[in-house]
């Protein structure tokens, strides 16, 4: 079992974080995730900045422009993550565009995730039909290749995911890109119960446009985790202290733990 696999046992409600590495700073990043990790969060997601983030809505694209101008890389990614594992003890996974893993090299980049302390890599733009070799690689590190299922998904692409997943599934909860919105498809649940009936057992975490603990708590009623990123970047830019983001953090970890403990009292 993988180190985010871990998190996900025995009903565990995982929240999973999202921070482009290296926004607003370089220097900054290493305290914005230890704030994330120390408030609740229990996998968090580096995001390596790139040109063309095809995935993301305005708010992410503005923080990937800002952290390009200042000098981030995927070398000073792969140092902030080192320095962050020996801080924090939840895992890391890298969220990037295939571009940049090219680029670097497959088995030179996955090399450098293990020794740097990452757990997984979520590749937006990296279909499963096209995913094989790296996927192949990741595993000899010991890195979950996380897939995406979208609402628009085939019975045969979920069939195909559910077979290769590793760490989670991340289903994405529209059509659409990343940005917190205020109200989330109806049809979200059937969407998650239609990829459980294949999934095996593999954890389903939901992304895109959370961003308020009620609907994190609806979420969390019929999948294992969500996934915040564009609201958390926006709490940063209102409040650089960081107490507005802990704050909201630990609302979420609290609405979470509610579904819980609501699900252990009905099954005592």
């Amino acid at each position: 079992m993988s180190r985010i696999e871990t998190i996900f046992k025995r009903g565990h409600k995982a929240l999973v974080g999202y921070v482009t590495a290296g926004y607003p700073d370089i220097k900054a990043t290493p305290c914005i995730v230890t704030a994330l990790a120390e408030s609740g969060c229990d996998i968090i997601e580096l995001g390596i900045p790139f040109s063309d983030p095809l995935a993301d809505g305005a708010t992410i694209q503005k923080a990937s422009y800002t952290a390009l101008q200042n000098g981030t890389t995927p070398q000073v990614c792969l140092e902030i993550a080192r320095k962050l594992s020996r801080q924090i003890s939840v895992p890391l996974a890298f969220m990037t565009y295939y571009n940049p893993v090219l680029n670097f090299g497959l088995e030179a980049f996955c090399r450098s995730c293990r020794s740097a302390g990452i757990s997984g890599l979520i590749v937006p733009d990296l279909p499963p039909d096209e995913g094989r070799e790296l996927e192949t690689i990741a595993r000899r590190y010991d890195l979950d290749l996380i897939y995406f299922l979208a609402p628009t998904s085939t019975p045969a692409r979920i069939s195909q995911v559910a077979a290769r997943a590793n760490g989670f599934i991340y289903l994405v909860s529209i059509t659409g890109v990343t940005g917190a919105r205020k109200i989330l498809p109806p049809e979200l649940e059937s969407f998650v119960k239609r990829v459980r009936e294949k999934s095996g057992g593999t954890p389903l975490c939901v992304g895109f446009g959370i961003s308020t603990p009620e609907q994190a708590r609806r979420v969390a009623a019929f999948a294992d985790g969500v996934i915040v990123g564009s609201r958390f970047i926006q709490l940063i830019d209102k409040d650089p202290t960081l107490t507005t983001l802990k704050t909201f953090v630990a609302s979420l970890r609290e609405a979470l733990d509610s579904c819980e403990n609501y699900r252990e009292a009905k099954s005592a």
